[in-house]
Parts: C-alpha cells; sequence; structure tokens
C-alpha cells in the first residue's frame, strides 16, 4: 500500500512539473534538499537547498516552457523512514525554431517520511545543452547566458 502512494505522489510531482506549479512539490521538500541536474549548461550543477530549487525550477519553466515529461515507468524500494524512487521518463518538444527536441531519463528520489531529500536527475545532458543556443536564438538568452544556479 506504502509503495502504491508514493508512486501516485512521484506522478502527481512530475505533473506538477508539466504544469509549472512547482510551489506544491517545493512543500514537500526538505529545507536542505539536494538536487542534481547534469551538464554544464544553464540547468546543470547542484543545488543543497529549496531556495535555490526553487530558482532553477523558476528557470526550468522559463527555458522550456513547453516541457512535458511523460512518465515510463515508477519503482519505489524501501519504508517510509528511507524510500527510493526511480521514475524513468521521456520528454519530446518542438523548439523555437521547429526542430524536434528528445530527451529521456531516469531521476533517483530519496524519500525520508514523505520529504524528499534528495533528487538525482540523470538525462542526456548533450541534447539539453545543444537545445540551449536554439532557445536563445528565439528570445530566451537565458539558456545560453545564464551560469548554473548552484548552491
Amino acid at each position: 500500500m506504502y509503495h502504491a502512494i508514493v508512486k501516485r505522489i512521484a506522478a502527481r510531482n512530475f505533473e506538477l512539473v508539466n504544469e509549472g506549479n512547482y510551489e506544491p512539490l517545493l512543500a514537500s521538500c526538505a529545507p536542505d534538499i539536494h538536487h542534481r541536474f547534469g551538464g554544464s549548461h544553464a540547468l546543470g550543477g547542484e543545488r543543497h537547498d529549496k531556495q535555490a530549487l526553487r530558482r532553477w525550477f523558476e528557470r526550468l519553466g522559463r527555458v522550456g516552457p513547453d516541457l512535458t515529461l511523460v512518465i515510463r515507468d515508477i519503482w519505489v524500494k524501501g519504508g517510509p523512514w528511507n524510500t527510493y524512487v526511480i521514475i524513468r521518463w521521456d520528454n519530446h518538444e518542438q523548439l523555437p525554431d521547429g526542430s524536434l527536441y528528445s530527451n529521456h531519463g531516469v531521476h533517483v528520489v530519496q524519500m525520508k517520511w514523505f520529504r524528499i531529500v534528495d533528487i538525482d536527475a540523470n538525462e542526456d545532458s548533450q541534447a539539453v545543452a545543444e537545445s540551449m543556443p536554439v532557445r536563445a536564438a528565439a528570445g530566451i538568452e537565458e539558456a545560453l547566458l545564464a551560469a548554473p544556479i548552484v548552491s
């Protein structure tokens, strides 16, 4: 039963990201959340607190307004005191120049007592980096010029 509840929470959190509604997701995070997103680009780097993660989500919404993560699988392991959630996903969107952007990845999320304490986002960081100049050319300068948000 517990694993089914956690799967629903994980799926809902991905829906919130797709909607650009980050506050309910952030409310479920520990104050000292650790978030890692690979790559050397505006979305890359590591964050170690909720405020930096909020700024990162806000940037994600500006840089990728059409982001739609489609969950392929969710696995849950552990009990409420230390739970790991593995979410495999795909993303396909049209970039501002009309080209197709595709990515896939796996998030490994650690929860303790229903609080998210760690998010390790593993995606094709090269695909993300290659999309940034296209996004910048369409007026989203932050995609190419902004330094990663780290804390």
